[in-house]
């Protein structure tokens, strides 16, 4: 790095940005009592010779809260669907019925839903401390800046105040998308 430029901290926002819906998009793969076709998005299928999300072999709708339904667009794929939601660790049993496959989501137990809710805080921790690390990486850059004389001290100091504040900001989103799912999770 031969010089050093002044650090705008809108680059900084939107990666804490992105952080808070990476959370969001993993709490869509955790399973609440209620159907969604997001339930399957994790879900790759073997399908000519490579693996494929399961949107991309049939349609997933959500007819009714607790059945999921998925129209296989190719007859030959349907076994391959089926066998990939029974092993994707979901709790799953699709039933055949031609190239649809009907998917019950049976009510979780008081057990898995305390394993849920704890999954959940895993990932808001991840989350949160990737947040951290963006602060860090802001706060390093400013050092640098005011060291190379693009930025006076004043600026600095100035400008980490803003790079906490967002940290805050980002990290309290984080706790109420995981205090909001923990909720959707122990209802029953």
């Amino acid at each position: 790095m031969a010089t050093t430029e002044k650090p705008v901290l809108a680059k900084y926002r939107d990666r804490m940005d992105k952080a808070v819906t990476a959370l969001k998009e993993e709490f869509g793969s955790l399973r609440t009592g209620r159907a969604s076709a997001s339930l399957l998005d994790q879900v790759h299928v073997d399908a000519y010779g490579s693996s494929v999300p399961i949107n991309q072999v049939g349609a997933v709708s959500v007819p009714e809260p607790r059945m999921i339904t998925v129209n296989v667009w190719d007859r030959a794929l349907v076994v391959s669907v089926e066998k990939a939601i029974r092993n994707s660790g979901l709790g799953l049993n699709p039933v055949v019925d031609g190239q649809n496959l009907r998917i019950p989501i049976p009510p979780l137990t008081e057990e898995r839903r305390k394993e849920l809710a704890k999954i959940a805080g895993k990932y808001a921790e991840q989350q949160r401390i990737a947040v951290r690390n963006i602060r860090r990486d802001a706060n390093d850059d400013l050092k640098k800046a005011e060291k190379a004389g693009v930025i006076n001290q004043d600026e600095q100091k100035r400008m980490e105040g803003e790079v906490q504040k967002m940290t805050d900001e980002s990290i309290k989103r984080v706790d109420e998308a995981l205090k909001t799912k923990e909720q959707e999770i122990m209802q029953v």
